[in-house]
C-alpha cells in the first residue's frame, strides 16, 4: 500500500515521504481498516516536529484518527465486523495517512450515519476533546458565556458548537477575516479578530462586565494571560494546549484574588483510566449530530497526495476550519 512516512524529524513539506509499504495485518484485538478519510489535526504536526508527547520509532505514518471501512478484524475482536464504516484513532506507528491503517478494537465506534466520511473522520479527538472539557472537566450550564480561542481550528469549531448546543453564550477569537466568517457559520454569537481588535475589552462589555465564565484556550502563550482579565468570578479557564508555543506561567495569587480555576484536560489519558466514558461521550456525539445540532464544518477535501502541503499549512496557522484527506 502506499503511505506518507516519517525517516526523519522535521516540518511536514520537507520530511513526508510517500512510500510503497506491506499492507498491515490486524493483530489480536485489532481492527485493519481501508482509509475513507483522514482529518489533518495539530498533534500530526508535532508529530512531524518531534514535539509530540509520543514518539515513535522512525519510519513511521502520521495521521491520528479516521473514518474507514472494516476490511478484516484479529482474534478477539466483536465490537465490529468487516464491512462496518467506524471512526476511531490509530495505533502508531501505522497512522492513518495511507490507504490502509490499523486501529485497536476499544479505540474503534460506529461512524454516524449523519455525517459523511469526511465528517465523521473528524468527529474523534477534537468533538471528545471539546465534550470532555465542558461537560467534564466543567460543568457548562445553559445561559452561561463561553470563550472560544481559535475558534476556528480544528479543536475550538468543536468547542463552539458544543457550546451552542449546550444552550451556552459563545464568544469566538480568530485570526483574520475569513476564520471570522467561518466562526460566524459555526454558530458564535460574537466573533472577535484577535489582529486587530483587544477581546478583552470587548468581553467586558459585552457580558456588561462580568466577563466570560468559561474560556477554552488551545493556544496559551498571550491568549490565556489576556484571559485571567476578563474571566469572570467564580469563572473556569480551560487550559486545552499551547499551540500558540508558548507555556503560560499561572499567577495563582491571581486565581486566588479573582477566585477562577484553573483547569487542565488530556483527553487522551480516559482511554487509560476511564475508557467506558470515551464510549459514553460517542454515544452523545453521535445523538448530537442525528439532531442537527453537531456538524464539522469541512474546509477543504484533498487527497493522499496533498498530505505534506495540508499539514504544513496546519502547522504554518494558514488553514481554516478542518482539512481532510481522502485517499
Amino acid at each position: 500500500m502506499k503511505a506518507w512516512q516519517l525517516h526523519e524529524l522535521g516540518e511536514p513539506r520537507a520530511v513526508l515521504r510517500l512510500d510503497d509499504i506491506d499492507d498491515p495485518v490486524a493483530g489480536p484485538g485489532q481492527v485493519l481498516v481501508r482509509v475513507l478519510a483522514a482529518p489533518a489535526n495539530f498533534p500530526d504536526v508535532l508529530l512531524c516536529r518531534g514535539e509530540y508527547q509520543l514518539e515513535p520509532p522512525l519510519p513511521f505514518t502520521p495521521g491520528v484518527e479516521l473514518c474507514g471501512t472494516v476490511v478484516a478484524v484479529g482474534a478477539d475482536v466483536t465490537r465490529c465486523a468487516v464491512g462496518d464504516r467506524v471512526v476511531g484513532t490509530t495505533t502508531l506507528p501505522g497512522g492513518a495517512f495511507a490507504e490502509l491503517a490499523v486501529l485497536d478494537a476499544d479505540n474503534v465506534f460506529p461512524a454516524p450515519a449523519a455525517l459523511d466520511d469526511a465528517e465523521a473522520a473528524a468527529l474523534s479527538i477534537g468533538y471528545q476533546t471539546s465534550w470532555f472539557a465542558l461537560h467534564r472537566r466543567t460543568q457548562l450550564k445553559p445561559g452561561e458565556t463561553l470563550l472560544v480561542h481559535a475558534a476556528a481550528g480544528g479543536v475550538g469549531s468543536t468547542a463552539v458548537q458544543l457550546g451552542k448546543a449546550a444552550g451556552a453564550t459563545v464568544i469566538g477569537v480568530v485570526g483574520g477575516p475569513d476564520k471570522a466568517e467561518y466562526c460566524r457559520r459555526l454558530g458564535a454569537d460574537l466573533v472577535i479578530d484577535r489582529r486587530t481588535e483587544d477581546f478583552v475589552p470587548i468581553v467586558k462589555e459585552f457580558t456588561g462586565g462580568r466577563g466570560a465564565n468559561v474560556i477554552y484556550d488551545p493556544v496559551g502563550g498571550d491568549a490565556y494571560a489576556k484571559s485571567t482579565k476578563c474571566v469572570a468570578f467564580e469563572g473556569r479557564i480551560l487550559v486545552i494546549g499551547f499551540a500558540g508555543g508558548t507555556i503560560p506561567q499561572p499567577a495563582l495569587n491571581h486565581a486566588l484574588i479573582k477566585n477562577y480555576s484553573i483547569i487542565g484536560l488530556h483527553w487522551g489519558l480516559y482511554k487509560q483510566y476511564n475508557p467506558q466514558a470515551i464510549a459514553d461521550c460517542h454515544a452523545e456525539l453521535t445523538r448530537l449530530a442525528a439532531a442537527g445540532q453537531l456538524k464539522p464544518l469541512i474546509s477543504e477535501r484533498l487527497s493522499l497526495a496533498d498530505v505534506p502541503d495540508g499539514l504544513g499549512r496546519l502547522g504554518d496557522g494558514s488553514t481554516v476550519g478542518r482539512v481532510v484527506f481522502q485517499p
